[in-house]
């Protein structure tokens, strides 16, 4: 591809918004098809809850090591190579289950392959938007709007057909077609990212080498560490994605079960959560702009979350449970947009790989303990017991953007261009200077796909 500044060529973000898109409503289908199989074959909510950890375990260890080997191997073959083996672990669930071989140890290391391979490629597509805006010609906060809105519109497509698919003809036909949108997401990187040279091999790097690697991990990871707002934005959305694994693994599928209408109902407040999402994202790439984020994100990141879980907790039919759902997600919506503009304009392209994988990993550490603690709380303390105990914990980390005079930082403009590589990598640690690298955070990312904040396939730090 030949764009540029005076060039603007469009196919390369349109190909990565595309992708992610497919592979977002991918993701909406495995987020219900999986628990719901386990549910029917198992009829265990503790056993939901070990595939459910099994699955994000090893998202938490790629992204921990993985943030230097994106950028070695190149972002595109990183997407392409990860979505397709994603596809060929999904697929191998339904397969093997219809040949009557499917052990449930076989369906957690299928599950455990799909979440190593998860992470690197939601990674390295994210970190691509900040260099695919200016190829296009576009501003990077409609691009990182963008990205979450058809990341969002995706999810909420997914989830509807999900609940209807399930009920029609099984989990396991939910799976084969969940295996389907990634590889139609790894063909679209691999024919519409050509010749973007921020998604190819570093040519420049050092030498492979253990003790370069381990450098270039800690650079990342100093970044990260060296300023408050960004360790506080982890910290908080790290209990918030632990709680929503729980919430969309085990509590959600089990509350559609035993009170509301099944798998179509869990289909309909899924999507219902990702219209709502949708629309808070356009709304705040319309008018976003105008107002202070810190006030916008800390109303919104209290509505995102703990309503669900008092609601569910507190009813047993649908129609209360969805208005929530919508509203919370509207409020969802707005949170990665501005946790994305801000890490986008703070964190030079030299190390957006390896900082982004740091805050992953980072957003994603709590996820393995809460859909296993979800599973295991159903059956010690019943289901509402579970909703009022980890929605309590949802509410609490929510409060901190009013706490933390960290915060107060998130309105700052950044002092450095993305892109623009810093002359230290790792010199901005430390600082507390207020913008600049490091100093500012990020989904969904994500997710994603959680809290109807960020990391779902997109990488965003609030889940989805």
């Amino acid at each position: 591809m030949g764009g540029g500044k005076n060039t603007p060529d469009r196919v390369p973000l349109v190909a990565v918004l595309a992708a992610n898109s497919i592979s977002t409503a991918g993701t909406s289908l495995t987020l219900i098809g999986v628990p719901w199989f386990v549910l029917e074959t198992t009829g265990s909510a503790g056993r939901a809850g070990v595939v459910a950890f099994c699955a994000t375990l090893p998202i938490v260890v790629s992204a921990l090591i993985g943030g230097p080997v994106i950028d070695r191997i190149g972002r595109r073959r990183v997407s392409v190579a990860s979505d397709t083996v994603c596809g060929l672990a999904v697929a191998a669930v339904p397969l093997l289950h219809y040949a009557d071989a499917l052990a449930f140890w076989m369906l957690c290391v299928l599950m455990a392959v799909n979440g190593l391979f998860h992470t690197p490629g939601n990674t390295a597509r994210y970190v691509l938007v900040p260099d695919l805006a200016e190829h296009a010609g576009t501003t990077l906060p409609r691009a990182a709007s963008l990205f979450d809105a058809v990341s969002r519109g995706a999810r909420m497509v997914g989830a509807a057909l999900a609940g209807v698919l399930i009920a029609l003809v099984g989990a396991e036909t939910v799976l084969l077609l969940d295996a389907a949108t990634f590889l139609t997401s790894a063909a679209l990187i691999a024919a519409g990212v050509r010749g973007v040279r921020a998604a190819e091999p570093l040519k420049a790097a050092a030498p492979v080498s253990l003790p370069t690697y381990k450098r270039e991990l800690r650079e990342g990871y100093a970044y990260l560490l060296g300023n408050r707002l960004l360790l506080g934005v982890v910290v908080m959305v790290l209990f918030m994605n632990g709680t929503d694994q729980g919430w969309n693994a085990v509590l959600l599928p089990v509350h559609a079960s035993a009170e509301l209408g099944g798998a179509r109902d869990l289909g309909l407040l899924t999507a219902l959560f990702g219209a709502g999402g949708l629309t808070g994202a356009l709304l705040y790439g319309a008018v976003g702009h105008r107002c202070s984020r810190r006030a916008v994100f800390s109303v919104c990141v209290i509505l995102c979350g703990a309503p669900r879980f008092l609601v569910a907790a507190l009813t047993g039919t649908t129609l209360p449970l969805a208005v929530t759902m919508v509203l919370s997600g509207i409020a969802g919506g707005v949170l990665n947009p501005i946790l994305t503009t801000v890490i986008y304009g703070s964190v030079p392209d030299a190390l957006r790989s390896r900082v982004s994988g740091a805050i992953t990993a980072g957003c994603e550490l709590a996820m393995p303990v809460g859909g296993l603690a979800a599973g295991l709380l159903v059956e010690s303390a019943g289901a509402s017991g579970a909703l009022l105990a980890m929605g309590g914990v949802y509410l609490l980390a929510t409060l901190s953007p009013l706490v933390f005079p960290a915060w107060r930082t998130m309105d700052s403009e950044p002092a450095e261009e993305p892109g623009e590589p810093a002359d230290e990598p790792g010199a901005g640690p430390g600082s507390e200077s207020g913008p600049g690298p490091g100093s500012e955070s990020e989904s969904d990312e994500g997710s994603d796909e959680g809290s109807g904040g960020a990391t779902g396939r997109a990488g965003a730090p609030v889940s989805g």
